[in-house]
């Protein structure tokens, strides 16, 4: 945190961390609200379509965006093509900074492996690849085949 000339911490920092550490901050929260306030997904509109998709799990059951969640609650998304496996230590409703939003959460997501996909795909209906393109699919074909 970047404090001010007396040691204390800005009031910007005082605000963020006031909305985190709040005492008087709700037991639980909706759990799209919480998806977004904690930065897993951009947006709450996005995080309610993941919810109603039933790509979210809270304790294992499908969650409806209006479910709440509470600190211990294990979060289950499918989020990007990822699986997101994260516990809730604090349940906040307002959207933090990334420091601030990594203290409310503990990710027990498993390890992003790589997929040995080619850089490039050709998207049907383009037409005629050009010059520069052609010999990139040309190398890849070549590195494939050896």
């Amino acid at each position: 945190m970047t404090g001010g000339r007396d040691g204390r911490p800005a009031p910007a920092d005082r605000a963020i961390l006031g909305r985190v550490t709040d005492p008087g901050a709700p037991d639980e929260t909706r759990v799209d609200r919480w998806l977004c306030a904690v930065r897993l997904v951009k947006t709450r509109p996005l995080a309610t379509h993941l919810c109603e998709g039933g790509h979210v799990l809270v304790n294992g059951l499908p969650a409806k965006p209006s479910t709440r969640v509470r600190a211990g609650d294990r979060v289950e998304a499918r989020i990007a093509d990822r699986e997101r496996v994260v516990e809730v230590v604090r349940p906040i409703e307002s959207r933090v900074g990334a420091p601030a939003a990594t203290t409310c959460f503990v990710d027990h997501s498993p390890p992003v492996v790589a997929q040995a996909a080619p850089e490039i795909q050709v998207v049907r209906g383009e037409g005629r690849p050009g010059k520069r393109l052609r010999r990139e699919l040309d190398r890849l074909r070549r590195r494939a085949g050896a």
